[in-house]
């Protein structure tokens, strides 16, 4: 070997380029699973390396038509027919003008003195369908018959059990809570066979809250013993009657109700 010269400059050693960057790889996203994206194919076919956010299909509407679902789950589709709305009760055409005739000819019979004869249009009036009742207590008072509807409120309360039941039934539903609560306490005067029919009628109608406040009057002004003949006087509705009838008199007192379930027992009444 030579010898190097000391006095020769060292020159330093190339270093290695470093290699170039690789290309990233194509990313591919993993098909999405689970029942939410069922039957979706969302795999990258053009090779641009995304792969195409998964879109629902959309149902098709039905041949029927129907309304669409709403919310964001359903992006606005088209959904299968609903249930038709249950029909709304027919409004009573002649209400309007047979109430105002009843009304102005109650003003005159009462300015002429004639209380004999409007009392006979009232008794009319009471049998008259039950929801025009609300549209009759509105008229009179207004017309400063007040006093004529309390009086029509007291023909009412002596129909048979069924318009009885009606009645109450449509002051409730007007939201006439005062008058129906006073056509109940007036119905305790009847028999009480038919106090019986006309709690189960009303409980039948889903008036079971005027059921037990009839069934409530009745025991705070009866004995016991009428009181008991309820539960095997509703014409084979006993099994139904009895439940509110017991609940009514917890309400007044627990003494009433001992003296009714003592009452019960004594007559044989089962299930006591």
């Amino acid at each position: 070997f030579r010898a190097r010269d000391p006095a020769s400059p060292r020159l330093p050693l190339p270093r290695p380029l470093p290699p170039p960057p690789a290309a990233p790889a194509p990313s591919r996203r993993r098909k999405p699973r689970g029942a939410r994206f069922a039957g979706l194919d969302v795999d990258d076919e053009e090779g641009t390396g995304y792969a195409p956010s998964p879109v629902p299909v959309l149902p098709a509407p039905p041949p029927g038509g129907g309304s669409a679902l709403r919310g964001a789950r359903f992006g606005g589709g088209p959904a299968g027919p609903e249930e038709p709305p249950a029909p709304a009760a027919l409004p009573d055409p002649e209400a309007g003008p047979a109430v105002a005739a009843a009304v102005e000819r109650l003003v005159r019979l009462r300015t002429e003195g004639r209380g004999g004869e409007a009392h006979v249009v009232l008794c009319e009036v009471a049998a008259w369908p039950a929801p025009r009742l609300p549209v009759l207590a509105v008229a009179l008072h207004r017309a400063g018959l007040a006093a004529d509807w309390t009086t029509l409120l007291w023909e009412a309360s002596s129909l048979p059990p069924a318009g009885f039941a009606a009645a109450a039934g449509a002051l409730a539903a007007a939201g006439r809570a005062e008058d129906c609560g006073l056509l109940l306490r007036q119905g305790v005067a009847r028999p009480t066979a038919e106090v019986a029919e006309a709690a189960l009628a009303l409980d039948g109608a889903g008036r079971a809250a005027e059921a037990r406040a009839l069934l409530g009057a009745f025991v705070r002004v009866r004995t016991p013993q009428e009181a008991a003949r309820i539960a095997y006087g509703g014409g084979g509705g006993g099994d139904r009657i009895l439940p509110q009838l017991l609940a009514a008199a917890r309400e007044v007192s627990a003494e009433r109700e001992w003296d009714l379930v003592h009452a019960l027992r004594v007559a044989g009444v089962p299930g006591v």
